[in-house]
């Protein structure tokens, strides 16, 4: 089965909870002798091969604006799509999906996974968000199957357009244990000594509550560690770093990827996720694969992940975080909390059982042909 697919930035390499999504989807559904080239975007693209694990890459110039780039790459993708013949153009995103109705016009079955209203995030002005509205019409009204990520956005889609979704989550692949310590020492750090956090500098994320929170907690000699950056710098994320800053204890690291990135989820003391908005947040997934104890906000999109009502706050509420770190760094997480978490995000959040739930959903569009 030939299947070609947008709406990604590309990978590896590339931050971003889709991005990751593709990267390790795809390399699953390779090993089911699906046939897939993915279309990523020029201005992401680092890695200098045309194949990764057995996906062909091919990387298509657009603007590197987060106005328009999504909607161009996308157009240029459904036309090179075409002349490959796929049995399945798949397309990520509501954004991408506004052009589920030319594909489907230039006679390709298009399956559209819906990572989440997007149109719900903070960095959007209105305009913008009509537009993502549009476009959610449009993929989910043309799309010949539609996968959700999580189960609040299904009941949305069929609430709102009469469809029934596939719900297939986001997953994580259990890490091996990590014992270097490389990257504690490059930014000064010391083993269960740091609160960890993970993701683009956009407001839904929520980092200014963080690091709010985190300088309302007096006497504690604990470091903040954000991981990641901007795609687009903006007032926001020079806002962000100029605050964290102004704290000798905030670190921001920059994009981090393989083994900095493991060592530094390995030996952290504690994850958080402060996002006003999220799809299924891998990053949380990832901190729970790693055998963190993690708080997070308490949006439904969190709430889809197996935490204990104690570890969710109010999003928004700096006081009530500044609160449970304070709680949660003191209270011992204890080697049977830690099994039963990981045991749990491998059953649930197995990329290979999302792969094979993928191919279901391909099959069954195959099938109609």
């Amino acid at each position: 089965m030939k299947i070609v697919v947008t709406g990604t930035r590309g990978f590896p390499g590339v931050q971003g909870g889709v991005e990751k999504h593709c990267e390790k989807l795809y390399s699953h559904l390779i090993k089911h002798g699906c046939d897939i080239t993915v279309f990523s975007r020029k201005p992401y693209v680092t890695y200098p091969d045309e194949k990764f694990n057995g996906i062909t890459l091919i990387p298509l110039s657009c603007p590197q604006n987060k106005f328009l780039e999504a909607i161009v790459h996308t157009f240029k993708s459904v036309l090179e799509a075409r002349k490959l013949h796929p049995d399945i153009l798949h397309i990520h995103a509501v954004g991408p999906a506004l052009m589920t109705p030319f594909a489907r016009v230039l006679g390709m079955k298009v399956v559209v996974t819906s990572h989440g209203p997007d149109y719900k995030r903070k960095k959007w002005s209105w305009p913008a968000k009509i537009f993502l509205r549009w476009s959610e019409w449009a993929g989910m009204t043309f799309a010949s199957e539609i996968i959700a990520i999580a189960q609040d956005i299904s009941n949305d889609i069929r609430k709102k357009y009469r469809r029934n979704p596939a719900v297939i989550p986001n997953g994580v692949d259990i890490p091996a244990q990590v014992t270097t310590s490389e990257a504690l020492k490059k930014y000064g750090l010391q083993e269960k000594r740091y609160i960890l956090s993970v993701g683009r500098f956009v407001p839904e994320k929520g980092f200014h509550d963080l690091i709010d929170a985190f300088n309302n907690m007096k006497g504690n000699n604990w470091k903040l560690v954000i991981v990641g950056d901007a795609d687009h710098e903006d007032k926001y994320s020079r806002d962000l770093k100029v605050k964290a800053g102004n704290n000798e204890n905030i670190l921001l690291t920059g994009f981090l990827t393989g083994q900095p990135l493991q060592e530094i989820y390995s030996h952290a003391g504690l994850f958080v996720l402060p996002s006003s908005y999220e799809g299924l947040p891998i990053v949380l997934l990832e901190a729970m694969s790693y055998g963190l104890p993690c708080i997070a906000s308490d949006i439904p999109a969190n709430r889809n992940v197996d935490l204990g009502d104690d570890r969710f706050f109010r999003a928004g509420d700096i006081s009530m975080l500044s609160r449970k770190i304070v709680y949660f760094i003191q209270r011992p997480w204890e080697d049977t909390d830690k099994r039963h978490q990981v045991n749990m995000i491998a059953e649930k959040y197995n990329w290979e059982s999302i792969a094979d739930e993928t191919l279901k959903v391909y099959k069954k569009v195959f099938k109609v042909s």
